[in-house]
Parts: structure tokens; C-alpha cells; sequence
């Protein structure tokens, strides 16, 4: 039996196709059938990625049982999160809002007609587990209380859409509230949010975060920073591991941890501990592009060291490697799971990334093994279900005889060596998975779709990289990438968010529109001179502004008015996750280009979108870092005006908030001028002096 799914251009609704379940896409074909069949809406999202979607998908999805009596009493529809993030994001918040929590898979349930939600989960076994009723019967209830306890559910449907429309509508705030104050605060609540106190909870890179607590640090240091004090304010977990200051640890776990494939390159999504030692194994772009501008960051501030220069060199090859198409843009993701063999019916969790004891005595020497031990985490017992995850154990550069170890394991993996395996065809569906001809392990599948946002985050990352540490690959890398969207992601006139194989499709949202701008940006910023990067940033901004900013409230909205009809409510996102948020990204975006230009109309509409979030910055400064990162550009954000040769030094230094220009004017014997708001400081005649300039502001 196939559904609805069959043609799907999404791997992960394709996963789905031949589910004995009726699935439909969301639109309103669908909706309106449940409407007319006066059935409730079983909406489920997920990605291609998620291991427990997989998981769903082979168990209660394929159930028959379960599949019958979906059918017969509700719409089962299947959204990929990828594709639609502004649904999303609604029923996330309002299964959040229901249980206190929220994941994927999400599974929830919306009355016909109105699609506001009525009750909703995340995995649903199919027997009973740990106190909890298998879906069949959960099923079962919902449906009885759908027909039956028709007071209460109307009720709560009251009480769940009343939340939604507060958490979209709140009063703007005067510009006298954005305050250096506000920003402090800002900074110190989200120092405090990125090293969790709970010791059994996962790790999670959490770079919007990290960002502003490394972007803020500039502040601190110059407040008389005291990591002790924070220590007493916030508990122990302030000075763990030997480096103290929190964004300097959170580097330290990154490159060190499971998180990081230590053999071939790349993050993970998280780990499922707070020791960073166990991921789980799905690798997302979007994680990699930031985790590399913000490790490049750290270098510009804090100086490299070897195990950060390793992980940025490993992590831009395995995005050429693996994850970059023919036609320059990058990939999606990676699942967590791959097939043992080819004849395997399910694939097994993490398996093409982790080494058994028994499998390191046979590809190493004695002596080998004793080296491997030396500097990572290798037991006969394991870390993981009987398996080694590496992890590191210190900062050290590896040595050449440890490199050569390191690269057994990598034949192993691939079937070949680092050097000789330029590209890696991947794996896009299960099919080629287990009928391809692998010379080592079967890799995951990877979801080879084009995401505009998720590119856009990855060119900003290649290009900090190029900018301090020089790298050309990088800098020729990202330059593909934008000028694939630039030239490729259009249709009728509008940017779009996702490209399948040549064929463009889903309107662009405020993320794709935010960030690709600071990805061009981010490209102006570290090359001046050598493309249009600025004014296409312009032309890309004042489609964003006339397609999605809000007139009547500030800041923009996830996506049009058009493509937004069917939506239960129209959101501006501020929230940060796992991305960061795009009003966040967009309003900083708007002072770059307004000291980039001179012009004062574009930090007018920045102050706007500030003052529209500013009750929420002000409530739940936790909720929102990035807008802070935003505050701290329109208060602290100055240009420098310098000669090409001057910038070479200035731009591997840390100055988040400054922006440059390339001039050829300057009197004779100045190197350049900083300027802040409406006023330059006086000329600075030398290197020294003009960083000292930047650095007072």
C-alpha cells in the first residue's frame, strides 16, 4: 500500500509513503477533509534525520492495527519540519505549552476547521511503556474525548489558542528601554543558561547562546570580570574543566567531546549526557556551520590552539567531502543510524561512527592501541552499548604517529584514505544505502535536499574561518554556495527556501531571508574588494522588508501573508533553539548595513524591531539571546574606516561589533577612523592606536 506521500520530494515524507496509514501533505485538500468528515487532524512533523521519527516510522506507523483505526477517525497528516518550520513552530509551543516539553517526532492533535490543538506527544510506542499507554489506546482516548467531553474540549482549546495568541502579541516598548542595563542583563541570564546544573541532563551545542556570552565577554572583561564571583552567583559548574570563563568551556567540550567525530570531522546534534561523551549521531548542518564561525571566533579572541585548528580543518573537509553537491550547496544532514550489512532489515544507531574493543585490537598494533589510549577514551566495556564513542583528553597537538592512527580508523570507516577521498557519493535512501558497493562501512543516508537558512549559516561559518585563520578552501567554499542561491534560488521574483535536485519549491521564511543576508554580509566583511556581497545583501533585504516586515508592530513575520493563510497564528520569531532566531539575526543585520552605507533609515527600522521585542527581552531574557546580540550592535556598533592593508591585520582580531570599509583617501599618515553613531574619533596614525580606538568602543 502506498499513500499520499508516494512523490514526495521530502526523504523523510518518502519514509513514510508505504505506511499502511492514509497520510496527506498539509494543505487543503486535507484540511478541508477533515472538516467535511468532521474528523480530527492527527498532525504529525519530524525530519529525515531524527532517530526517533525512524523509530516511529518502522514501529507504530507501520502497525496495522494502529494504521486501521487512524484511518477510519482521523486526517493523518505528516509535515517535514524542514520544509514547513513555521508550523512548526506553532504546535511545538503548543505542545510545550500542554506538557512542559516539547521533540520530535510531534504528534498532536487539532480540531477540524479552526486547527487549534487539543492534546499531543512526542514518541508513542506501540505496547505500553514506563507507566504510559501504548497509541492504539491513546488513540482511543483522544477520539473518545473528541466525541464525548465536548465542554472540556472546547475549554482547553480556549485556554491552549489564548496562550499562542499572547506568546505572538505583546506591547512594544519605547527606545528608552533598550538600555546598556537591559543588555547586561541580557548577557548575565544566558551565562548562566549555557552550562546546565543538572548533571544527568543532555549536552547541546547551544551556539545562539554561546555567542552572546563570548560577544558579551568584550563587556565583562572591561566590568572587571571576576569568574569567582559568577561561581558563587551560579553554582560550581561556572569553573569546571581548567579554562573557567563559560564560552571558553563550551569550546573545550566541543572539540573534545563525542560530539566531534574525531576520525573524519563534523559535529553531532547533541550528546544524550552532560559529560559530552555520547551523541546522538545524526550530524545537521546548520550545527557545523555555526559551530565553525563560533570556533573561529574563539581563536580571533582567545588564540587557537591545536585541537581547535584540528577541528575546524577536519569539519571544513568532511563538509566538502560528504556534504557539499556538485553544483556547490550543501546538504541537509546525516542520519544518526546505518545498516551492519547490507542484508540488515534496520539500521542500528551510531554504528558507522564507533569502534568495539575486539575491532581496535584488529586494525591496530599493540603499541597502536596503547597510543590511541593514551589520548582518547578507549576501554574494553566501552562507552556506548558495548562500544567506544572517542572522546579526547586534552588539548595537545596529536602527534604524526597518532594522526596515522587516527587514519586506519578513517579506512576503515571509508575505504579509503583522507587524502586520496576527495568526494564521498552519499547514501540517499535506504535503497542505495544497502545495495551500493562500499569499500568500508555503509555510511548513514543523507537527505541531499538544499535549504536556503541552513546553507546561509554554513557560508558565515567557512567565512569567519577564511577571515582569521586564512583558509582559501573555506572562502571558495562559501563563494559557491551564495552564488548557487544568488543565481539558483529565485522563482517569480521571490527567494526560496528549498531546492530538491535543481527543482525550487517553498517560498522563502524570515529565517532563509535573515540569514542569507548575514551571509552575504559575513562574505562583504572578510572580502571587501572582491564581489558585489553588500549590494546583493541590499537587493535580498528590501525583498525581506517588503514581503515579511511588519508594519503595524515592528519585526518581521515568519513568512508572508500569502503563504501564511492557513496558519493558526502568524508568528515573528524571536525564540532561540537549536537556530538562531531570525528577528534576532535580522535586526542585527539592519545596523550592520546602516554603518555600512551611511544610510540612518535602516538603524531606524532596527530600533523598531528592537522596541517591538523589547517586553520580551526584558521578561525572558533567557528566551532570546540573539535579539541581545542585536542590542549590543545597535549600541555598541561602530565602522572603521581603514586601508586594504590595515584591514588584513584588523580582520583576524576580535571585534564583533565592528564593521569596515575599504577607503583610499585617508590623510597622509593615518591608517584609519573609527566611528560610532554620527561621530568619528580622531584619526588614528597607527596600527596600535587604531585598535585601542576600536577596543574603547
Amino acid at each position: 500500500m502506498v499513500n499520499h506521500l508516494v512523490n514526495s520530494q521530502s526523504l523523510y515524507l518518502r519514509k513514510h509513503a508505504n505506511n499502511p496509514i492514509d497520510w496527506w501533505y498539509w494543505g487543503y485538500e486535507a484540511l478541508n477533509k477533515a472538516q467535511r468528515e468532521n474528523k480530527p487532524i492527527f498532525l504529525s512533523i519530524g525530519y529525515s534525520s531524527c532517530h526517533w521519527c525512524t523509530v516511529m516510522e518502522g514501529e507504530a506507523f507501520s502497525d496495522t492495527a494502529i494504521a486501521d483505526y487512524l484511518n477510519q477517525n482521523f486526517v493523518a497528516i505528516k509535515v517535514d519540519r524542514e520544509e514547513r518550520p513555521d508550523l512548526d513552530s506553532i504546535y511545538m509551543q503548543a505542545l510545550q505549552i500542554m506538557v512542559g516539553q516539547g521533540g520530535w517526532p510531534l504528534n498532536i492533535f487539532l480540531t477540524p476547521g479552526d486547527l487549534v490543538p487539543f492534546y499531543g506527544g512526542t514518541y508513542f510506542s506501540v505496547e505500553p511503556r514506563y507507566n504510559r499507554p501504548g497509541f492504539l489506546e491513546i488513540l482511543q482516548a483522544v477520539r473518545r474525548f473528541y466525541d464525548v467531553e465536548t465542554e472540556k474540549l472546547q475549554n482547553f482549546k480556549r485556554e491552549i489558542f489564548h496562550h499562542l495568541q499572547q506568546s505572538a502579541t505583546f506591547p512594544a516598548k519605547d527606545w528608552d528601554s533598550l538600555t546598556p542595563e537591559l543588555l547586561k542583563k541580557g548577557i548575565e541570564t544566558n551565562t548562566a543558561v549555557i552550562t546546565p546544573r543538572d548533571l544527568g541532563s543532555p549536552s547541546f551545542p547551544m551556539i545562539p547562546y554561546v555567542n552572546l556570552v563570548l560577544q558579551g565577554s568584550k563587556i565583562s572583561e572591561e566590568s572587571n570580570y571576576d569568574p569567582e564571583q559568577l561561581s558563587r552567583q551560579h553554582g560550581d559548574w561556572m569553573c569546571r574543566g581548567n579554562l573557567g570563563i563559560p564560552h571558553r568551556q563550551r569550546g573545550r567540550d566541543l572539540i573534545l567531546g563525542g560530539i566531534f567525530d574525531h576520525v573524519a570531522g563534523g559535529f553531532h546534534r547533541y550528546t544524550v549526557d552532560s559529560t559530552w561523551t555520547v551523541p546522538h549521531f545524526e550530524k545537521m548542518l546548520y550545527d557545523n556551520g555555526q559551530i565553525l564561525e563560533f570556533l573561529a571566533h574563539l581563536v580571533s579572541k582567545e588564540g587557537t590552539n591545536p585541537a581547535i585548528k584540528r577541528a575546524i580543518h577536519l569539519t571544513v573537509n568532511w563538509l566538502e567531502r560528504e556534504m557539499r553537491s556538485p553544483q556547490g550547496y550543501f546538504y541537509a544532514a546525516q542520519d544518526a543510524d546505518s545498516f551492519a550489512t547490507v542484508d540488515a532489515v534496520e539500521p542500528e544507531e551510531g554504528l558507522f561512527y564507533v569502534w568495539s574493543y575486539q575491532e581496535l585490537q584488529n586494525i591496530l598494533t599493540p603499541e597502536e592501541l596503547v597510543e590511541l589510549q593514551g589520548e582518547f577514551t578507549v576501554t574494553v566495556s566501552g562507552n556506548f552499548e558495548g562500544y567506544n564513542v572517542l572522546q579526547r583528553l586534552n588539548e595537545r597537538e596529536l602527534s604524526d604517529s597518532l594522526e596515522r592512527i587516527l587514519g586506519k580508523l578513517f579506512v576503515v570507516r571509508y575505504g579509503n584514505n583522507a587524502t586520496d577521498l576527495k568526494t564521498f557519493s552519499p547514501a540517499k535512501n535506504k535503497q542505495e544505502a544497502q545495495k551500493g558497493i562500499w569499500k568500508g562501512r555503509i555510511p548513514p543516508i543523507t537527505d541531499t535536499k538544499m535549504i536556503t537558512a541552513w546553507n546561509s549559516l554554513v557560508i558565515s561559518g567557512l567565512a569567519k574561518v577564511y577571515g582569521v585563520i586564512g583558509d582559501r578552501k573555506s572562502l571558495e567554499l562559501a563563494t559557491k554556495a551564495a552564488k548557487f542561491i544568488l543565481e539558483h534560488q529565485w522563482h517569480n521574483g521571490i527567494l526560496h527556501r528549498l531546492n530538491y535536485e535543481g527543482q525550487v519549491t517553498v517560498s522563502a521564511q524570515s529565517e532563509d531571508y535573515a540569514l542569507f543576508i548575514k551571509a552575504l554580509l559575513d562574505l562583504h566583511t572578510v572580502c571587501p574588494t572582491e564581489h558585489q556581497w553588500l549590494a546583493d545583501a541590499i537587493k535580498v533585504q528590501e525583498e525581506f522588508d517588503r514581503r515579511l516586515w511588519s508594519e503595524e508592530t515592528g519585526g518581521y513575520y515568519n513568512n508572508s501573508a500569502e503563504t501564511g493563510q492557513d496558519l493558526l497564528i502568524r508568528e515573528r520569531a524571536y525564540m532561540d533553539s537549536a537556530i538562531p532566531s531570525a528577528n534576532g539575526i535580522a535586526i542585527a543585520n539592519l545596523v550592520r548595513i546602516s554603518l555600512l552605507t551611511d544610510n540612518l533609515d535602516y538603524r531606524h527600522k532596527a530600533e523598531q524591531g528592537l522596541c517591538a521585542f523589547a517586553t520580551i527581552m526584558t521578561r525572558s531574557p533567557q528566551a532570546c539571546p540573539t535579539l541581545f546580540t542585536a542590542l549590543d550592535w545597535l549600541l555598541n556598533g561602530n565602522v572603521v574606516k581603514t586601508t586594504e592593508e590595515t584591514f588584513k591585520h584588523l580582520i583576524t582580531q576580535y571585534f564583533p561589533t565592528t564593521v569596515y570599509r575599504i577607503v583610499t583617501d585617508l590623510p597622509e599618515g593615518v591608517v584609519g577612523l573609527t566611528c560610532k553613531d554620527t561621530s568619528c574619533l580622531e584619526p588614528a596614525k597607527s596600527l596600535e592606536a587604531l585598535v585601542a580606538q576600536i577596543k574603547s568602543l
